[in-house]
C-alpha cells in the first residue's frame, strides 16, 4: 500500500522473488515497474527485463535501490537452480514513471537466466 513507502516497495519485490523461489529457474533477472497506472507499471517491469544485466539505472536513487535489492536477493540463498548458493539473481532492473502517491503501483516480472540479449549495429 502507498503508505508503506519505499520499504513497502522493497518488501513487495522480495516477497515476489521468495514466492517464485526455485520455480523461476534462478539465477534470475528481476524486472520491476514502479509508478504510472498498474497497466503502465506492468509494461515497465517487462521492459526492465530487456536492459543488459550489467547496466544500472541512470537515476541515482533507483540505481542504489537496484543494487540494494540485488544484494538482499542474493542473500536469500535460493541459488542457481534453486539448489542453494549466493547467486539467486543476476540483476534487478527498475523502471519508474510518475504517479500520484495515493496509488503506488509496483509490478515484478521475473525472467530465468536464459533471458538473452542481442545487439546489432548497421
Amino acid at each position: 500500500k502507498p503508505a508503506d513507502g519505499i520499504e513497502g516497495v522493497k518488501n513487495a519485490i522480495l516477497t515476489a522473488v521468495k514466492d517464485a523461489g526455485p520455480n523461476a529457474c534462478p539465477p534470475m533477472v528481476v524486472g520491476v515497474g514502479i509508478g504510472g497506472t498498474f497497466e503502465k507499471c506492468a509494461l515497465l517491469a517487462k521492459k526492465a527485463l530487456t536492459r543488459p544485466v550489467d547496466e544500472r539505472s541512470s537515476i541515482p536513487y533507483v540505481k542504489e535501490l537496484e543494487e540494494e535489492l540485488l544484494a538482499t536477493i542474493n542473500r536469500l540463498g535460493i541459488g542457481p537452480g534453486g539448489l542453494g548458493g549466493s547467486t539467486t539473481a543476476l540483476a534487478v532492473n527498475i523502471d519508474t514513471y510518475p504517479t500520484h502517491i495515493a496509488g503506488l503501483p509496483v509490478a515484478v516480472n521475473i525472467c530465468c537466466h536464459v533471458n538473452r540479449h542481442c545487439v546489432r549495429e548497421l
